[in-house]
């Protein structure tokens, strides 16, 4: 966090954290937590609620002037500024009238920005009886004080889930639909009983033992009784990759050989998406990283939201991608290669590599395609809540269009010539002081994978070689202590250690 220094004129480190009083605050329900920030004795809980109660105050005095209802105010504030809660939502959440009056007292104490009180309609009639500006037949108006529907325009039957407000009781992709099947790790369900959604339900949607066997049956299931298979999520998180913590027991009983049988497990299953008998469509939004990752470029074909951070990130906590990204990078290296004139393969290898190596993030859908994670056959949707729409009629096309699952082949790889290249070159960057001496090994076995290990240029090689290949350098990895230094790091605070 940075301030303005009034001395220098330059915005310099702040040098101060937040006091944890306030953050055990932040955690308590919302009208539990706007008593005790009201309440604080300290600047910090006072800042807090000083900011909250003069946005309720000004959205109540403007509502009439600047939107059509407050539903319009509180999907801007979300929309346009980032906020999880518009203010109404916060407000009627935390008990409107108790809010209310709080905000009141301040105004006639002086405490607030201006001396104008809340709005007649904020005390008396239809949103004081029934608690709040949201209902389920709308949102309120103050000009006509009616609450009034969402509209009713045909692009939004493209929305199955659109977004919603509090107190709107809108429909919950949690349970929508007709189950199939669930457990605490994913839901099977169907919304027409043609497709069958996987909905992954885990923190994070961490790909571990529970969300394979879940994947599995969900493919089994579409190849016997759908038209195909559609793996979305309503949240901003496809996946955040494969699920660390549930790893350590059994490295920490049986070592990385443990952890190599969960390592295959996850393999085979993405190849069983790959080759399925029916399309496997991944609906992607928000992070897919890591095992997220894999989970997408296995499947028969991606629908992204613009929105969309793609990549494969091991590197940051020591690892190699290890459920089938780098065999993916080789194999989509030895496909481009083959649609040009060209007989060597290690420049379309470059991409790919780097950005495993560098665990690079396309920051959109159209960067993530530049990196080699999209195809040009992927469909962009530029609207989030459109996703499962498009993913599902996506499927139902292909399926229609009578899908063949890919044709298991084996690809050339760049082998021992292609290894020695790009070692020389990380070599540079080791020495040079750009990486570390760890981060020059990791580098090293991840060219190992992508370039098929010592074998001659040009050896075809199958999928199942590179995946032999890629758990060979996990399991490697995990006994490594820098590794385990950075897997600890990143599981205690969330960011990744260099050493």
């Amino acid at each position: 966090m940075l301030r303005f220094d009034l001395d220098s004129e330059e915005y310099v480190a702040g040098g101060e954290k937040a006091d944890e009083v306030y953050a055990r605050m932040l955690k308590k329900p919302a009208a539990e937590r706007l008593k005790l920030l009201r309440n604080a004795e300290g600047k910090q809980g006072q800042f807090l609620w000083a900011i909250l109660r003069n946005s309720f105050h000004y959205a109540a005095i403007h509502l009439a002037t600047i939107a059509d209802n407050a539903r319009d105010v509180d999907f801007c504030m979300r929309w346009g500024f980032g906020m999880q809660q518009g203010p109404f939502e916060l407000w009627q959440e935390a008990g409107w009238l108790e809010v209310a009056k709080m905000v009141q007292e301040d105004i006639a104490a002086g405490k607030a920005l201006c001396k104008a009180p809340l709005p007649q309609w904020v005390f008396e009639g239809p949103v004081a009886e029934r608690g709040g500006v949201h209902q389920p037949e709308g949102s309120f108006n103050p000009t006509t004080g009616q609450f009034v529907a969402p509209r009713s325009l045909p692009v939004y039957a493209r929305q199955h889930f659109p977004e919603s407000v509090l107190g709107a009781n809108a429909a919950s992709a949690a349970t929508a639909g007709k189950t199939v099947f669930e457990d605490e790790s994913i839901r099977l369900w169907t919304l027409d009983g043609a497709i069958l959604i996987a909905s992954i339900k885990t923190k994070m949607h961490a790909i571990g033992p529970g969300v394979v066997e879940g994947l599995l049956q969900g493919q089994a299931l579409a190849e016997k009784d759908y038209q195909g298979l559609v793996i979305w999520s309503p949240d901003d998180m496809f996946s955040a990759g494969a699920d660390l913590q549930a790893m350590l027991p059994a490295f920490m009983i049986g070592g990385a050989a443990a952890v190599s049988g969960a390592e295959e497990e996850m393999q085979q299953a993405m190849l069983t998406l790959r080759y399925s008998n029916v399309p496997v469509i991944s609906a992607v939004r928000g992070l897919a990283l890591g095992g997220g990752c894999e989970l997408a470029v296995y499947s028969s074909r991606r629908v992204v939201a613009m929105e969309s951070y793609i990549g494969l990130v091991e590197v940051g906590v020591g690892l190699v991608p290890g459920a089938g990204g780098l065999t993916y990078i080789a194999r989509r290296a030895a496909e481009n290669m083959a649609l040009s004139t060209s007989k060597d393969l290690l420049p379309f290898l470059t991409e790919g590599f780097t950005g495993a190596a560098m665990a690079k993030v396309g920051t959109s859908a159209l960067e993530s395609r530049k990196l080699g994670y999209l195809l040009d056959s992927d469909v962009v949707v530029p609207h989030k809540d459109e996703l499962l729409f498009v993913a599902i009629n996506e499927a139902k096309a292909l399926f229609a269009g009578g899908y063949r699952a890919p044709h298991k082949r084996l690809f050339p790889v760049a082998g021992r010539s292609g290894i020695a290249t790009i070692t020389a070159q990380l070599v540079n960057m080791r020495d040079g002081g750009f990486i570390s001496a760890h981060d020059f090994h990791i580098a090293r076995l991840i060219a190992e994978v992508v370039c098929g290990g010592q074998v001659d240029a040009g050896t075809l090689v199958s999928e199942e070689y590179c995946m032999a290949m890629e758990r060979k350098a996990f399991g490697s990895l995990l006994n490594h202590p820098k590794t385990q230094e950075r897997i600890m790091g990143m599981m205690s605070t969330g960011k990744p250690v260099r050493n």
